[in-house]
């Protein structure tokens, strides 16, 4: 290489970990600071963790930088979604009809470390933990800090900067003000926040609920979810509107009406949480946005990941999109010869599109999450969609697959062929195009070639 340039990374979550890891490989001088304290050591605080489903996307950034084993430890495999009716029933709806095609339930803390323990095995690499950023100077690429405990600041000095300082990034509020109206924003919240729960390990130490699968107890307007923990727990998260409906975050302000509430409308769920009511009001309800932003890039500054691009978590890829950000990036500084100015242009410009679709899908998921899962026509699709998968793995990637388990392909991609395939399988199902007698092939043709109209946009349902 001919530079090795002073990059500092402001934010030292999952996507700032990693790109520190992937910059001080290509032995760049790399200073990674955050204003929380070293998770490591630190007790976090409860109920704002929302565990992580790791994918192919993610996979492909950890493969890069050489953990992809060690990351293996960490996991727990989901085969699909189990999906838990109002009288109790379940129902295992698979992710993909192929072997071996799996998300995996991941500890965002474990994650974490794993990528800063590694960072400090690399010479060239600083660490600095509780040291909040108070100004950053995009043009000369030096950053004020003042760290914990202190009423004194201090500047770091670079060659370029990062910001990876997540949905409340102060590199990007630094962008917005001297970008001034060239800097466009748009932050929106959902009328619904989370708040996050337990199912505690049985009493003879085992899992109290089927381990490999994402569990979602789907209610129309709200919803519960819950992932498996390495400690045989599970995270459970209420998704629940602010306001409005019979029970709402605003509303339920007692232990009787919490308990009344959760032995109505999640009763299976409730006999698998002892200590609902003390969780519900000692963790805190968050809320649950998407920020989109352009320009990512300003003089020596560059923004990314959920600094970037903030998105809800109702398809599992935040963390996977920020991971593949990291990946996009290191593409974009070997297409220009590591040349800093270029690769920033040339990531923000082309990875733009991508974060928008993600954002749009995880936004579409959370109304199919909490409500058309249990819709018959939904479950029919997904029930064709595996028999195509299984028979013709090949041939059929579903709109998750594509999305989820491609990491070939661009999430814009991924995402307007495969929305193009739900419209058209949604609509032969309720036409009834799709005949009992046609056979398993007879059926895919059809619905590849509507599809491929579909996605053209052009007239598709004159058959």
């Amino acid at each position: 290489m001919a530079t090795k340039e002073h990059i500092l990374i402001i934010g030292a979550g999952l996507c700032g970990s990693l790109l520190a890891l992937r910059m001080a490989q290509l032995s760049y001088k790399v200073t990674l600071t955050e204003k929380r304290s070293d998770l490591r050591k630190a007790k976090l605080a409860a109920g704002r963790s929302i565990n992580l489903a790791l994918s192919n996307r993610g996979l492909k950034g950890l493969k890069m930088v050489g953990l992809e084993k060690e990351v293996e430890s960490l996991c727990i495999p989901m085969y699909g979604r189990m999906l838990h009716s109002l009288q109790g029933e379940t129902q295992l709806s698979k992710y993909s009809g192929r072997e071996g095609e799996y998300i995996n339930s991941i500890s965002r803390t474990g994650l974490n470390a794993l990528l800063l323990d590694k960072l400090e095995t690399y010479p060239n690499v600083e660490i600095q933990f509780e040291n909040t950023c108070t100004n950053v100077n995009l043009k000369q690429a030096n950053a004020r800090f003042k760290p914990a405990n202190s009423n004194s600041e201090y500047t770091l000095q670079a060659d370029y900067i990062i910001g990876t300082d997540g949905a409340g990034s102060v590199v990007r509020q630094q962008m917005e003000r001297e970008k001034g109206f060239l800097f466009s924003r748009s932050q929106d919240f959902l009328t619904h926040g989370y708040k996050e729960l337990t199912f505690p390990a049985t009493k003879d130490g085992h899992y109290a609920t089927e381990k490999g699968a994402l569990h979602i107890w789907p209610r129309g307007e709200n919803m519960l979810i819950a992932l498996p923990n390495q400690d045989k727990s599970f995270t459970v998260t209420l998704f629940l509107a602010y306001e409005g409906g019979k029970y709402n975050f605003n509303n339920l302000t007692t232990e009787a009406i919490v308990e009344e509430y959760f032995k109505e409308v999640y009763p299976d769920a409730y006999e698998l949480m002892p200590d609902l009511k003390t969780e519900f009001f000692e963790n805190p309800t968050a809320p649950l946005g998407t920020i989109r932003c352009f320009p990512w890039t300003y003089g020596k500054t560059l923004l990314m990941g959920d600094a970037s691009h903030a998105i809800v978590p109702f398809y599992g890829q935040g963390m996977n999109a920020s991971f593949e950000d990291v990946v996009e990036f290191d593409k974009a500084l070997a297409e220009s010869d590591f040349d800093l100015d270029a690769s920033f242009k040339h990531f923000s410009q082309h990875r733009k599109p991508d974060a928008d679709a993600i954002a749009d899908l995880a936004l579409d998921n959370f109304h199919e999450m909490k409500s058309h899962t249990a819709d018959e026509v939904f479950l029919e699709k997904r029930k064709l969609e595996l028999e195509f998968e299984k028979e013709f793995p090949n041939e059929y990637h579903s709109k998750y697959s594509l999305v989820t388990f491609r990491a070939d392909l661009p999430y814009t991609k991924a995402i307007s062929q495969g929305r193009a395939q739900d419209l058209v399988i949604q609509e032969m199902l309720r036409k009834n195009i799709l005949k009992a007698e046609m056979s398993l092939q007879e059926k895919l043709n059809l619905v590849r070639e509507i599809s491929t109209k579909a996605e053209d946009n052009e007239l598709i349902f004159d058959i």
